[in-house]
């Protein structure tokens, strides 16, 4: 199956399932969704343990082994491969302006900030857009299903999970390139991730290991910011007994 294809299946089947789910999910708003509390919990607790064996001194040891300015570095390439995807995401949402503005903001990064590790555009007031496919599938009217929490990638919920795995499909750098250069976004990725658990590395560890319940404070702190990303109002922010500063802006 050619490259082409492939994301083209994957949006089709997408759009079937969502399509389907759209009536039941709608019990969703206002609140918490989560009927599959005690799987989620399960896969928190794996998610935890990688963190606590592999992702968190593997971040130390990359935070105390390079300096600031090196990170910064990476994680402007890693936001720069990201692009592609945004105008994707922007031109599905009907935001022609973003895509305009995302566009020309690859082609200064890539010219003037060599191949995006330097961010020139943001210079000169031309700030990254930012857009994924569960957005795409909220402005077009799908809800946000269950909340779900994933297996390495944390918490989401079953439209911001389709979302994940269509944004993977289309990434041209995944589709176009041919191994091993398509792995280069992931690699990116990667370094980026590691950076901001060293640097966030205080506000996470209270998270996940000195509150009372990590996993109901994880759902409250992701549904509130996603919905918020959204835009959506102020009844739609669920507040649960877990959900207090100082972490609502985190």
């Amino acid at each position: 199956m050619s490259h082409i294809a492939r994301p083209a299946l994957a949006l089709a089947f997408v759009l079937g399932v969502a399509g389907c789910a759209t009536e039941q999910v709608n019990l969703s708003t206002g609140g918490i969704y989560d009927p599959y509390e005690d799987n989620n919990r399960r896969t928190h607790q794996f998610n935890k343990d990688l963190d606590r064996l592999v992702v968190a001194p593997m971040s130390n040891g990359y935070g105390k082994s390079t300096s600031d300015g090196l990170r910064e570095v990476f994680g402007n390439f890693a936001s720069h491969l990201a692009l592609p995807n945004d105008v994707i995401n922007n031109v599905l949402q009907g935001e022609l302006d973003a895509a305009v503005q995302n566009t020309g903001r690859f082609a200064m990064n890539t010219i003037v900030g060599f191949a995006g590790f330097f961010d020139p555009a943001s210079d000169v007031g031309m700030s990254q857009i930012d857009a994924d496919f569960g957005q795409t599938l909220h402005v077009w009217g799908f809800a946000e299903g269950p909340y779900v929490e994933m297996p390495f990638l944390g918490p989401s919920n079953s439209r911001d999970s389709i979302g994940v795995f269509v944004d993977i499909a289309l990434n041209p750098f995944i589709v176009i390139l041919q191994d091993p250069q398509q792995y280069v976004g992931i690699f990116a990725y990667i370094l980026d991730s590691m950076g901001d658990r060293y640097e966030y590395d205080t506000v996470i560890d209270s998270i996940l290991y000195q509150s009372a319940d990590s996993y109901a404070q994880t759902r409250s702190i992701y549904l509130q910011n996603r919905r918020y990303q959204l835009g959506m109002s102020a009844e739609d922010l669920y507040l649960d007994p877990y959900s207090d500063d100082p972490y609502e802006d985190f």
